[in-house]
């Protein structure tokens, strides 16, 4: 029987256990479902990393007695996790409190204190709140303030993709490509940051805290019997160093160099692309290390990007609702109807979709403008949808200036993806041509792509590639909506920030919202 790949994808809401074969068909997926957090207090959001780590038992023992073929001829296992959402654990691997994953808003007090001429600097160049709310959002600083006798028991400071890894090898090792988030990380370098970087100087974690990291591709350990007899997954199985979900999501969709995007239709809609060279599409925002050795992915996130397709839908879809549970068929495909009843443009109402502040933009609100009579719901939902569209083009295009290349094609993935009419739209916005792929599960794909190759099922990146992304559909942009939409963004949509930024500021200090670092 031909080798099989098995991926480990851990989510906010579900841990997936997938089998691929070689040439990149999903045989077999197991999905354990759970609560996305629990809260001890409002803004926290923890969760228990033991509830992952039994999900990867209970997914993997059904895959074993599903699929014992396939299972047993596993050549090897790839680990992909959602980012920064840290885990403290001892010397054994045993936790020592709750993960603080990433949707936690909890705040720590300052721990880097520039001298006045540096401090100026930084206002000068408008990072002062920036430095700031990276402190501040650093969940270490915060266990170190509040928790101190947890740090002080720390042994190691991990991804729960680290915390996985030593659960399947006994090895505090991960990837460098899933070292994502609040952490002393030298992104440019791809490596743990030296004394006096930024990175360090605002995470200040102490090296010996720090896990081992090795390249995409590389093995970090075999599956121990202790593993093999919680997960059933073979002895000696090696386990190979992927990389973070969004990352793996790229690999997964073909995405190998700057020519060609990854669109993730996602709770977070990001634009990403892979790059030779390191570069900075929002200045002081890192790009990231990519699952391929020595590359990076510059991203543009929309915080709360496709989750606005369940606030329309909990707030103005009741009647879809109830007609398709009496259907029974999701929601989404009555939403989908709805925005075929609607012209390019949405009769002059534009969203700008920021629901949530980002990086560079610590006070920015969302808005719609252009409201007239004629705008009924079906307006308000495609206008949602063509916001995102336009702020995910903007994105894009601050991509392309820093990369210095021109996107010629785009790959979706993420829920909202499973659109047709979404993705239409999309590919007219953008006017370029836009692929989905032949599976859902693309960050699974993805890390298994990249344990192909370091197991040697594959010799290559660009050879696993072409034998196992696969796209169902294309989708070409229609003419006749690309000059409308067109004309909307660069004479409409890049507008409404710069013109509304000043009232945000205002809105800012009367309100208090969004909160002031």
């Amino acid at each position: 029987m031909n080798q099989t790949l098995l991926s480990i994808d851990c989510g906010t809401q579900s841990l997936r256990a997938l089998l691929f074969s070689h040439d990149g068909r999903l045989l077999k997926r197991v999905q354990v479902e759970y609560e996305p957090y629990y809260s001890r207090k409002p803004g926290w959001a923890e969760q228990d990393p033991e509830l992952y780590w039994r999900s990867v038992c209970k997914a993997c023992q059904a895959l074993s007695r599903t699929e014992p073929e396939s299972f047993a001829a596993v050549a090897g296992v790839g680990v992909t996790t959602q980012r920064s959402s840290m885990v403290n654990v001892d010397r054994d691997g045993a936790a020592l409190r709750p993960v603080i994953i990433w949707l936690d808003h909890r705040k720590a007090g300052p721990v880097y204190f520039p001298n006045p001429l540096v401090q100026l600097a930084y206002k000068a160049v408008g990072m002062e709140e920036v430095i700031a709310r990276v402190q501040a959002q650093a969940k270490c600083n915060w266990i170190k303030q509040n928790e101190p006798h947890i740090w002080d028991e720390t042994y190691k400071y991990l991804q729960i993709s680290g915390f996985l890894n030593h659960r399947l090898t006994g090895l505090f090792k991960d990837s460098t490509a899933s070292q994502i988030g609040h952490i002393p990380f030298n992104y440019r370098k791809l490596k743990w940051a030296g004394p006096g970087e930024m990175s360090a100087l605002l995470c200040p974690i102490e090296q010996d805290k720090l896990p081992e990291i090795a390249a995409p591709g590389e093995q970090i350990g075999e599956i121990t019997d202790k593993a093999h007899r919680e997960t059933g997954i073979p002895k000696g199985t090696p386990v190979i160093a992927c990389g973070s979900d969004k990352g793996c999501e790229t690999l997964g969709m073909g995405v190998l160099d700057k020519r060609m995007a990854s669109l993730s239709f996602g709770t977070t809609a990001t634009v990403q692309t892979t790059t030779e060279n390191y570069c900075e599409p929002i200045r002081f925002m890192p790009a990231y290390p990519a699952p391929i050795p020595g590359k990076y992915n510059p991203e543009v996130e929309i915080f709360r990007g496709y989750w606005m397709i369940t606030w329309f839908k909990n707030e103005f879809a009741h009647g879809e609702i109830r007609e398709a549970a009496e259907q029974g068929v999701p929601p989404e495909i009555l939403l989908n109807r709805l925005l075929e009843t609607v012209p390019p443009g949405s009769m002059g109402l534009v969203v700008q979709p920021y629901w949530s502040p980002g990086f560079k933009n610590p006070a920015a609100k969302g808005a719609m403008i252009g409201f007239g009579d004629v705008h009924k719901r079906a307006h308000v939902y495609r206008a949602v949808i063509e916001g995102l569209g336009y702020a995910l083009l903007d994105g894009l295009h601050k991509i392309e200036k820093a990369a210095g290349a021109k996107i010629e094609k785009a790959a979706v993935s993420g829920g909202a993806s499973q659109s047709d009419e979404i993705c239409r739209i999309t590919a007219d916005i953008f006017n370029i041509p836009m692929v989905r792929g032949g599976t859902y599960e693309t960050s699974g794909l993805g890390a298994a792509i990249v344990t192909s190759v370091g197991c040697g099922v594959h010799s290559s990146f660009d050879r696993a590639i072409d034998q196992m992304v696969h796209y169902d559909t294309e989708f070409e942009p229609n003419p006749d909506n690309v000059k409308i939409y067109a004309d909307l963004f660069h004479r409409v949509y890049q507008k409404i920030y710069p013109a509304l930024e000043p009232i945000y500021q205002e809105i800012r200090d009367i309100t208090g919202y969004p909160e002031k670092y």
